[in-house]
């Protein structure tokens, strides 16, 4: 069977940039669902894309489908034949296959004997399905916004212009889109507008660059970041290369190059921030930094075209970003004209979520769960309590609602011009740390006390008013502040117990419709984020089951447990205290009433029970004390010294005695170990 390479190329007029990545994959994708739909033999598949483009190659690309042997079943032998000769059935059934009935099998199955026929069925030509198959990869492309344009009734996310579909050197007859498919394909719109012959599918990639197209988009992007590092060297500066800006400005140029501008320096008064913001956003440039980090007044913006004027370009582009930064400065100065504190009331204006109330609501109800937090923290209450009444202020003002992302960045900035307290102002920049799980948490106390309050105040509302997160809706967000709340506690090591927290977040709501049960449905949805968190850290479920199973409330205890648990499980007495511990829950969990963990001495006959007491009392005085200082390891590791006595006991003793005393005796020594493993995790589900 023969094999070539296949090119579909989809000329497009400019496409948005964020969704080139997404329907170049998903048309590959397409692609690749369709020939295996076919049973059609390929190799590597591979999309490329520009503004102007989407294309696939596809290696090795069979020239046919491989035949198949096709099993027709007919009628029942013993309705097809009559004394011997074969009944209208029979007859029926083999015209039907085109064949004579003696020319027909016995097919055996578990239901009888029935006639059938086998024949051959050649394989398709590979170049009569594709196009069938490139239509639909096309139809089911997850286009943004589809539109139509001229007296066509053809739609997609913009106007189509040509189609190439090659396998090797032949044109597949194709109409996709109102497009007849050829191979003719274009080059860059400026450098080289003239079309382009593709001889071959291989061609493809090698003809472009020629006409001033990479069409390969990693290799764009790379080209992108010499460009940007090698001209920032120039310049003596650190080029700051933002993945998804990257991204994004690859995909808005065929043949990228990289010129370098500047601004005046007096924009420098303005916050790096809010200038990187504008810049970004508003041009897509790159900035850069000098040798102690500081904003430089000059750019990086990649160009769409090699141009004999570079000068020309650079200063077009100067005189655009001048006056985005004029209005960033005069953001700036108008914002601080007015003191974050006179904007508390402007937050009743801005409804959070309509059930809960406005920003002001959120603040106040933060404020007190904050000023609480602080306390238990040694914060400062009152600064807590400032800034929570703060946090919000700079969601009204005129930086912030035109670049968002600035949220808390500005609040620091103008907090700090108010003159307001150090850590208040850090704290309203901090209060959103961490952004992901990953992410440093608030570095002040003020701040992991804001963070805390506002998270949780959030998480109790939203569960109040019952729009709890499902597997595919989360629009508030209450994964990540359930697992920011414990990133803070667990690595800025604040002994909190959530359920205190949440019963105090919960208390400053005025009404909930579903506030029964909501902190105890809260704090377990919390809880269970330690799953996910686990498996960051290495740690398999079963440990966080085994911890789970506990009624822990503390989230840095619970870490300390989940640690504590994985690390015992390396150890080679791990598996068999696990099983002992399944095997004790198992005998008392049959007991009726609850079994006592205190054994007496006096009752103890054999010499393996005597052992394992003895070994459970010294046990006991030992690890009590560090069970008390959370020092959850080292109390399991003088634990994994009871695997001997404790294998020793179920081998020699027969714990369901005839004797009831002594029998109650032995289950309260077995409910005695098993009580001392509780302290930390219920090990008996380390057998899962």
């Amino acid at each position: 069977m023969a094999a070539n390479t296949l090119l579909i190329e989809l000329g497009v007029e400019e496409l948005p940039p964020g969704a080139i990545d997404s329907l170049a994959d998903a048309l590959a994708e397409g692609l690749r669902r369709g020939l295996a739909e076919a049973e059609i033999a390929f190799g590597d598949i591979r999309a490329y894309a520009t503004p102007r483009r989407l294309a696939v190659q596809v290696a090795e690309l069979a020239d046919k489908q491989p035949d198949r042997e096709v099993e027709r079943r007919g009628p029942a032998v013993a309705a097809a034949f009559k004394e011997g000769q074969p009944t209208k059935a029979a007859e029926g059934f083999a015209r039907s296959c085109g064949v004579e009935v003696s020319e027909l099998i016995h097919l055996e199955t578990d239901k009888g004997t029935w006639l059938g026929y086998r024949e051959q069925q050649q394989g398709e030509a590979t170049t009569k399905l594709l196009a069938a198959i490139v239509d639909k990869a096309i139809g089911a492309l997850p286009v943004p916004k589809n539109m139509r344009w001229g007296a066509s009734r053809v739609e997609f996310s913009r106007p189509v212009h040509w189609l190439v579909m090659l396998y090797g050197s032949d044109v597949v007859e194709a109409d996709v889109l109102g497009l007849k498919a050829g191979r003719t394909t274009r080059g860059h719109r400026f450098h080289a507008p003239q079309p382009i012959e593709l001889a071959h599918a291989d061609d493809y990639l090698g003809a472009l660059e020629q006409a001033w197209v990479l069409a390969d988009r990693q290799r764009r992007r790379e080209r992108i970041r010499e460009q940007v590092l090698a001209e920032a060297e120039v310049q003596e500066a650190e080029a700051v290369i933002d993945e998804e800006l990257l991204t994004e400005v690859s995909g808005l140029v065929e043949w990228p190059v990289a010129l370098s501008g500047s601004f005046d320096e007096r924009f420098l008064d303005v916050p790096a921030e809010c200038l990187i913001s504008s810049m970004k956003a508003n041009q897509k440039y790159f900035h850069l930094l000098d040798e102690q980090d500081r904003l430089k007044p000059r750019f990086i913006t990649i160009a769409n075209i090699d141009s004999n004027d570079p000068q020309q370009v650079i200063e077009g582009n100067e005189k655009v970003i001048r006056p985005r930064l004029a209005d960033a400065a005069f953001f700036y100065d108008t914002d601080r004209k007015k003191p974050l504190s006179d904007r508390i009331a402007s937050l009743s204006g801005v409804v959070f979520q309509k059930q809960l109330g406005t920003l002001a609501d959120k603040a106040h109800r933060s404020a007190a769960v904050a000023a609480f937090i602080a306390g238990r923290i040694g914060g400062d209450v009152a600064q807590a309590r400032r800034a929570a009444e703060l946090a919000k202020c700079d969601l009204v003002t005129e930086m912030v609602l035109e670049f968002p992302e600035l949220q808390g960045i500005m609040g620091r900035y103008y907090a700090t011009h108010d003159g307001e307290p150090a850590e208040v102002a850090q704290a309203l920049e901090e209060q959103y740390l961490p952004r992901f799980a990953s992410d440093a948490i608030p570095a002040c106390r003020t701040g992991q006390a804001l963070a805390l309050a506002d998270r949780l105040d959030t998480l109790t509302g939203i569960f109040g008013i019952g729009q709890r997160p499902t597997g595919t809706k989360d629009p508030f967000a209450l994964r990540r502040a359930a697992i920011g709340v414990l990133n803070i506690m667990i690595k800025g090591e604040l002994d909190l117990d959530l359920r205190e927290l949440l019963e105090l977040a919960a208390a400053q709501h005025q009404e909930l419709p579903y506030a029964e049960q909501l902190v105890d449905e809260v704090l377990g949805y919390m809880l269970d984020r330690f799953r996910a968190w686990g498996q960051d850290e290495g740690i398999p479920a079963e440990v966080y089951l085994a911890v789970r199973a506990r009624p822990v409330t503390r989230p840095l205890d619970f870490a300390r447990r989940l640690r504590a648990v994985h690390a015992f499980t390396q150890r080679e007495e791990a598996a068999a205290l696990a099983a002992a511990n399944k095997r004790v829950s198992n005998i008392l969990a049959k007991q009726e009433g609850t079994t006592s963990s205190q054994a007496e001495a006096s009752l103890l006959q054999e010499p393996a029970e005597k052992a394992l007491h003895e070994a459970l009392s010294a046990s006991h005085d030992l690890v009590m004390p560090l069970f008390a200082e959370g020092r959850y390891r080292q109390a399991l590791d003088r634990l994994a010294s009871l695997r001997s006595p404790v294998d020793a006991f179920f081998d020699d003793v027969m714990v369901m005695a005839e004797d009831p005393a002594i029998r109650q005796n032995r289950l309260a020594l077995l409910a005695g170990l098993q009580a001392l493993f509780l302290e930390v995790a219920d090990i008996s589900l380390l057998q899962q």
